[in-house]
């Protein structure tokens, strides 16, 4: 399955994580871009983050230690400044 991720708009991907041993618990993922990407869901393997990043797209991987609301807030704080730039 596929989504679109719009232009310049923030997602959280922790409900579409379907394997057990992923060594993340969520993934923010951004698309900084003026043009709509589209990302394969769920996410099965550590690959997928480098693949996803090699179409342009910010991937911010959490572990149970990071802290999903402080990484969300920054991530949607520098897309909304590239926002206000362009």
């Amino acid at each position: 399955m596929k989504f679109v991720v719009r232009p310049q708009h923030i997602l959280s991907m922790g409900g579409y994580i379907v394997e057990t041993d992923f060594p993340y618990r969520n993934v923010i993922v951004v698309n900084p871009t003026l043009e709509p990407i589209k990302i394969e869901v769920p996410i099965f393997d550590e690959e997928w983050v480098e693949e996803h990043r090699q179409l342009g797209l910010e991937i911010i991987p959490l572990t149970e230690k990071d802290n999903y609301l402080s990484n969300f807030r920054k991530a949607k704080a520098k897309l909304e400044k590239l926002k206000a730039e362009g």
